[in-house]
C-alpha cells in the first residue's frame, strides 16, 4: 500500500499548536508523505527530526498555491490547515482558493487539532485493511 500524502499549513498563531499537533501524532505521521509550507514545516522539522517533510514557499509567497496545485493534481490525500479565525491575513484570496480546491476535490480537510485527530484515525485505519 502507498504512503498516504498529507499537507501541513499553518496560520501565526497556530504554528505552536501544529507543532505540538505532530508531536502527538510523529508515529502516524512518519508513515506518512509529508508536505508543508515553508515555516510551518520547518517549525515541525525541528522538533520532529525523523519526519521526511516536503517544505514548499513560505504560504504568503506562493507555499498555499503550491499545497493548492498538489490537489488540483490529485497528489494529496488529505490537508490540515490550523486556521486562525481571529487575525486578519493578507493573503486571505489564497487561503479562500486553497479551502475551495479542497472542497472540489473532495480531500478530507481539518482545520484544527480536533478534526485532524479524527484525519490521521482514518489514515491509520485504512491502512490497517487495506
Amino acid at each position: 500500500m502507498s504512503r498516504f500524502r498529507l499537507a501541513l499549513i499553518a496560520h501565526d498563531q497556530k504554528k505552536a499548536a501544529m507543532v505540538a499537533w505532530a508531536e502527538r501524532h510523529r508515529a502516524n505521521l512518519a508513515r506518512c508523505q509529508l508536505f508543508a509550507t515553508g515555516t510551518t514545516g520547518s517549525r515541525i522539522k525541528d522538533r520532529c527530526p525523523e519526519l521526511d517533510i516536503t517544505l514548499m514557499k513560505s504560504g504568503p509567497l506562493g507555499g498555499d498555491q503550491q499545497i493548492g496545485a498538489l490537489i488540483a493534481e490529485e497528489r494529496l490525500d488529505g490537508l490540515v490547515f490550523f486556521v486562525d479565525p481571529l487575525s486578519p491575513h493578507p493573503h486571505d484570496v489564497d487561503v479562500k482558493a486553497l479551502t475551495r480546491l479542497a472542497l472540489v476535490y473532495d480531500l478530507p480537510m481539518a482545520c484544527n487539532p480536533s478534526t485532524a485527530d479524527l484525519v490521521v484515525a482514518g489514515f491509520e485505519a485504512r491502512r490497517r485493511t487495506a
